[in-house]
């Protein structure tokens, strides 16, 4: 995996990648300089803002909530409605029906109900909140650039391995438009380390990962979705 130096668009500085290598197979793994990319800096280069990513993130996760509790209330318990004593004469407060929320397995008083937790975000503000948190990880300098991820095999601890020797063991790696089959099955089992195609970068998963890998590809098309 050889690792793109940094440079965003026009005056932000050079992100230095020491050398350490580890190589196997079809795979190369080193930090080492081996050229340059250049990132726009109205996607890379945005001023922080930790508002944006609140917002974004509580949107993406309400949008994850599944909204199906629920409690009975008194017209839906399988209670008699039946009058339970007489009105009068027997020395105890007067009550209409056993479904009353003072009884046992009597109805819930303003319980929760199936509903939507979604809200609304508009796109545009969605597409500021990935820019800023790719911005994040650039200003971290946790933001990495590889030519590509893909793999011969699908061998899971030789990929373990490798990352653990680069210090990406809690990492999201972000491909172009498709993911390579070989490296997306070696990671599935590793705890701490997730792959994404370009439409499925988001906020959330950006923030949760110490670090975040890109391809080159997935620079191109971050470009494009996000310009």
């Amino acid at each position: 995996m050889n690792l793109l130096q940094l440079k965003l668009r026009p005056q932000l500085r050079m992100h230095n990648v020491e050398e350490k290598k580890y190589e196997t197979g079809h795979l190369k793994f080193r930090y080492k300089n081996v050229g340059s990319i250049e990132l726009d800096e109205s996607i890379f280069g945005l001023e922080v803002r930790p508002d944006i990513l609140h917002r974004v993130v509580t949107w993406q996760l309400a949008r994850l909530q599944s909204g199906n509790h629920k409690t009975k209330g008194r017209s839906e318990v399988a209670l008699t409605p039946a009058k339970p004593f007489k009105q009068k004469g027997g020395g105890r407060a007067r009550q209409g029906s056993r479904k009353g929320t003072q009884f046992r397995k009597g109805g819930v008083v303003f319980g929760p109900v199936v509903r939507d937790h979604s809200h609304e975000l508009t796109k545009k503000f969605r597409k500021l909140g990935l820019k800023t948190a790719l911005s994040a990880k650039a200003k971290e300098g946790n933001l990495i650039v590889i030519d590509e991820a893909k793999l011969a095999a699908p061998k899971t601890k030789d990929l373990e391995a490798k990352l653990a020797a680069c210090g990406l063991t809690n990492s999201l790696f972000i491909d172009g438009k498709e993911v390579d089959m070989n490296f997306a099955l070696a990671t599935r089992n590793l705890i701490g380390v997730d792959v994404l195609p370009t439409i499925g970068a988001n906020v959330y998963d950006i923030l949760r990962k110490d670090k975040l890998v890109l391809t080159k590809d997935a620079v191109a098309c971050l470009g494009e979705r996000l310009k």
